[in-house]
């Protein structure tokens, strides 16, 4: 199974659009939202083409490839407009063997770790920056911001697939990160 992640769209219209040419083009089979769908929030500058109800508009149009968990900007009124859910604070996955803990990274990250063990994942986003990192017991993975990168990064997002994680630029698709868990 292939997946995709993306993170901290905030509104963005020219990003979400992106980001599903580049589902399309990947073939993956879900696309996994890391929270802050339709909101850029009080710390973040607006960003390029802020459109929530064109962002709205394309993802319920994919809502049966969607998987998400809710951002510090996503909201119970988002959640009346959005056909998917998207208020679950975390997800679960097992990918060869560890589990894969998804969340977006206002609560669980790595200064508060969730309960997981040793060499297992966490997946999220927030930050804003691409990140792989072994230095705790657990593999951290960010894949940026396909709307607001933060730290001179570019708009990214990030593929699974056969024991791989792929960290790709938003808009050429070119390999910036890779990590393998096998």
């Amino acid at each position: 199974m292939k997946l995709m992640f993306a993170s901290d769209i905030h509104g963005s219209y020219p990003s979400a659009a992106q980001m599903l040419k580049r589902f399309d083009e990947e073939k993956a089979e879900r696309l996994i939202i890391l929270g802050d769908i339709l909101y850029h929030g009080p710390r973040n500058d607006l960003p390029a083409g802020y459109a929530p109800k064109e962002v709205i508009r394309l993802l319920n149009e994919r809502k049966d490839k969607l998987f998400c968990v809710r951002g510090n900007c996503d909201t119970e009124v988002d959640q009346m407009v959005l056909e998917f859910p998207i208020l679950a604070e975390y997800a679960l996955l097992y990918l060869e063997g560890r589990t894969v803990f998804v969340t977006h990274g206002h609560k669980y990250n790595t200064a508060n770790p969730p309960l997981i063990s040793k060499g297992d994942i966490l997946i999220h986003g927030h930050t804003h920056v691409q990140v792989v990192d072994e230095s705790n017991d657990f593999v951290y993975i960010n894949p940026g911001s396909v709307s607001i990168p933060k730290e001179n990064k570019d708009k990214s997002y990030m593929t699974y697939e056969d024991g791989v994680f792929k960290i790709k630029n938003l808009h050429d698709g070119t390999v910036e990160i890779e990590y393998s868990i096998k």
